[in-house]
């Protein structure tokens, strides 16, 4: 039977994920970003669509995108995924060796409130809760780096030649972030922050407000995001005397 087509209507801001099969290691040098970032450049200039933070991890990735029209975000990841799939097996002569990520990406709402803020933060971090990088912009390969003022072609530690710049496809964000932009990414996030953004890419659940929340759930069939994980326990009946 033929999977249920993703509800991603445009209009809502996505932070979308995928990762290896195994959480094996897709980027182990700079070469190996700079692919995955070539291929991010294709896709947006195929499928158009508003990209407001990225970070690209050794196993994995991390976007928010702002897609205008219902569909565009399939289309904008469907094409990401399959061609830098492809790309990596040929680079590697491993085709036909199965499936290089784990499956169809994650994804979920974000309210473009102080709630997207902390999911931008919790996707800009990663390097630095990897203990990847000290500070958020000293990773190559993350928006926070892309964005940074201070970041010039003479001190990037990254050659022209050697990866794309993304800057030209970042679009603006649809509130204003802190006036304090490094510092406040840099700053770390309180657990139950990290949780409840854990928690949405987990169960694919909508992520805001309560209201926000139960609001877009109805509206986009996913009430299953809300259900408690597992099957419901079982209550004994007493013996009928």
């Amino acid at each position: 039977m033929p999977r249920k087509p993703r509800n991603t209507p445009g209009g809502l801001v996505y932070h979308v994920l995928n990762r290896s099969v195994g959480r094996m290691t897709l980027f182990r040098k700079p070469a190996d970003y700079a692919a995955f970032e070539r291929c991010l450049l294709e896709a947006h200039a195929r499928h158009p669509t508003r990209l407001l933070a990225y970070c690209v991890m050794p196993n994995h990735w991390h976007l928010i995108l702002w897609p205008r029209r219902d569909g565009e975000l399939t289309k904008f990841i469907a094409w990401l995924t399959m061609t830098h799939a492809q790309r990596w097996r040929h680079a590697r002569a491993l085709v036909g060796l199965g499936p290089l990520y784990q499956g169809r990406f994650k994804a979920f709402p974000v309210q473009t409130d102080p709630h997207f803020l902390t999911v931008a933060r919790y996707v800009e971090r990663n390097p630095v809760r990897a203990g990847l990088a000290a500070r958020a912009q000293d990773w190559p390969y993350t928006s926070a780096r892309a964005r940074s003022d201070a970041e010039s072609s003479a001190n990037t530690g990254r050659h022209a030649t050697e990866t794309p710049d993304l800057r030209a496809i970042l679009a603006p964000w649809p509130l204003n972030p802190p006036d304090d932009y490094l510092n406040w990414v840099n700053r770390p996030q309180t657990p139950a922050e990290e949780q409840a953004v854990r928690t949405s890419v987990t169960r694919s659940r909508p992520f805001g407000s309560p209201t926000w929340t139960t609001r877009t759930v109805a509206r986009l069939g996913l009430e299953s995001t809300l259900r408690p994980v597992g099957r419901p326990r079982k209550h004994k009946q007493k013996d009928q005397k």
